[in-house]
């Protein structure tokens, strides 16, 4: 059966992959594709959001909603030195035909749970805001929400500051409030998210699948987040751990996200428990890396174009 999952993402290079995989695969069922401010301003989030259902053809089926344009608090940084001034530049998208629903993200995620019979995953892979503010305006909800699978965090150092990721340093009250509301919550942060790097090979062979995989690969070679052996696909990560939990290795803590000083957007796992007597999110510390290069590229061999 497939998994129902609701998207609150801010596309985005790598949530572009994890979209055109959400989309395509039958084991997902995309009730609400959300966005928020993060790699770029939530207009463009949106829009690019539109150009991906658009591209996929399911712009019928899969409603997108654009949410928060800033942050709880925190001045708003973007991303575009590392996505681009679009979010996603490289491929030529023709002009949508299609808008967001009418509501506000919030709104139309709290419908979308309240309405369903069961309960959904959220998937949560850029700025926490949206999902603060839908738990703060709305806490009937959490009963609705199976789990959240989260693309964010570090606990062995950061990719905006020594120890702050970027997800979580664009919003870290709103993260803050999404980590202590009381659900179950997997952390899929830089801790694995900089292991399971796609490799430029499979990033070279991306245009000879079909043209969802030449797409793809023209984003990517717009993507400025370089390693030595290949691009860090993070958002990715969070539907390769629904999909194949086992190529993950989880660690139950209680994780403090810090939301000032010099250590803001922090997420500081209480290792000795020492001050929590419980755990909050089982944190992603270790991934099966061939396993999700065969994946990632099995999945682009079957897409719908």
């Amino acid at each position: 059966m497939a998994q129902k999952i609701m998207l609150d993402m801010d596309p985005g290079i790598d949530d572009a992959a994890a979209i055109a995989i959400a989309l395509t695969d039958p084991q997902f069922d995309v009730q609400l594709l959300s966005t928020v401010a993060g790699n770029v301003g939530v207009e463009k989030t949106a829009l690019n959001a539109l150009k991906l259902v658009e591209f996929f053809g399911v712009q019928e089926q899969v409603p997108v909603a654009a949410g928060a344009k800033m942050p709880l608090l925190k001045p708003y940084e973007d991303a575009s030195y590392v996505h681009g001034e679009s979010g996603m530049p490289g491929w030529d998208f023709p002009a949508v035909t299609t808008q967001p629903v009418a509501q506000h993200a919030v709104e139309a995620m709290r419908e979308t749970l309240m309405q369903s019979p069961n309960q959904l995953t959220l998937v949560i892979t850029g700025a926490f805001t949206n999902v603060a503010l839908l738990f703060r305006m709305y806490p009937e909800v959490k009963a609705k929400v199976d789990r959240l699978v989260v693309m964010g965090g570090s606990l062995t150092g950061g990719n905006m500051s020594s120890v702050a990721e970027f997800n979580i340093y664009t919003d870290p009250h709103a993260a803050k409030i999404v980590f202590e509301a009381g659900l179950p919550i997997v952390m899929i942060g830089l801790d694995v998210t900089m292991k399971a790097l796609l490799s430029y090979d499979n990033i070279a062979k991306l245009s000879d699948v079909n043209e969802s995989g030449a797409m793809l690969q023209a984003l990517l070679q717009h993507y400025a987040d370089n390693e030595a052996t290949g691009k860090p696909m993070h958002d990715v990560n969070t539907l390769f751990y629904l999909a194949h939990p086992e190529a993950f290795t989880l660690t139950n803590y209680w994780v403090d996200v810090i939301t000032e000083g010099p250590a803001l957007g922090a997420t500081v796992a209480d290792v000795l428990g020492s001050h929590h007597d419980t755990t909050n999110v089982a944190v992603a510390t270790d991934i099966d890396v061939p396993a999700f290069n065969a994946w990632f590229m099995s999945e682009v061999a079957t897409f719908m174009k």
